[in-house]
């Protein structure tokens, strides 16, 4: 067999190299991944500390607003969803606006906003917000530039006058990278179950992906002042997202734990002289399953 020539080597040499770049560079982003059993632990301790905020917003008579806003499945879903679902909802609300009307399409713009604002011990988190005009209607062409210069000159103004009024406002933008937003695209067109989430303008936004980051740029450069910050989340792994978030959210709002003392049930009422009514009177669900 003839020996392989010097050039034969170093390709080999380089390729190997490459190959071993690559699997230290995977191995790297596979360490990073958080274990399910973490995620859980953790989410669980999470979710009870959010009771306790949940009871000291609502006893202490707090008005809390949390903005939620990034890139098109950046991951605000996902976190609002893991807030909420131990929350009672008549105290931790979830505010998701459509397109605007024709006759909202004519007020003063921040006036569609203010009728969700919280009262004395409520929460609302807007599944996007006012800042609709510095991304989609901005790289759309939905509002004029004089609307949307004016929206930059006014919110900061805006945020302002309602944190004077007691509001707590908390900005939150999920942060993706192009090749993941792909991803979960993708993931999306496969799942039934989650084919709504793709909209026309979803996948406008994606081929419009320079366009949207010019223009978070100067809403950043607006907007993301000392009064009212932005929060950035890095959101390409879902789960570590939500934990960091949620836990950012806590760290920022003091509060003590008000949880009730243990309930004792009562005994149940005697039968007396009541008497069920026929079965045969009730109409049941087929037991399928």
């Amino acid at each position: 067999m003839s020996k392989k020539s010097s050039n034969e080597k170093v390709t080999d040499k380089t390729d190997s190299l490459v190959k071993d770049k690559e699997k230290v560079k995977a191995d790297k982003s596979k360490s990073k991944k958080l274990k399910k059993k973490v995620y859980k632990r953790e989410l669980r301790r999470l979710q009870v500390e959010l009771v306790k905020l949940h009871e000291w917003i609502k006893q202490k008579g707090l008005k809390v607003v949390v903005v939620f806003e990034g890139r098109d499945a950046a991951g605000k879903g996902g976190v609002i969803k893991r807030i909420t679902e131990c929350l009672n909802p008549r105290v931790c609300k979830v505010v998701a606006l459509g397109t605007p009307t024709e006759r909202e399409k004519t007020q003063w713009y921040f006036q569609r906003y203010v009728p969700y604002l919280p009262a004395d011990g409520e929460m609302i988190l807007f599944d996007r917000s006012w800042y609709n005009r510095a991304g989609v209607e901005r790289v759309m062409g939905f509002c004029t530039d004089e609307e949307y210069q004016e929206f930059l000159r006014s919110c900061p103004e805006f945020e302002c006058m309602i944190q004077r009024s007691g509001i707590i406002l908390i900005k939150y933008w999920f942060s993706v990278s192009d090749d993941e937003q792909e991803r979960r695209f993708r993931q999306r067109m496969e799942d039934p179950t989650k084919r709504w989430k793709l909209s026309p303008m979803d996948l406008e936004s994606r081929a419009r992906w320079v366009e949207y980051s010019k223009a978070k740029d100067e809403m950043f450069a607006a907007t993301d002042i000392k009064q009212s910050p932005w929060y950035v989340v890095e959101a390409d792994e879902k789960k570590r997202a939500r934990l960091n978030c949620i836990s950012h959210l806590l760290s920022l709002i003091p509060y003590k734990d008000l949880t009730p003392d243990s309930i004792e049930l009562p005994p149940r009422q005697s039968e007396l002289e009541y008497h069920r009514p026929p079965m045969s009177t009730q109409t049941f669900v087929p037991e399928i399953f």
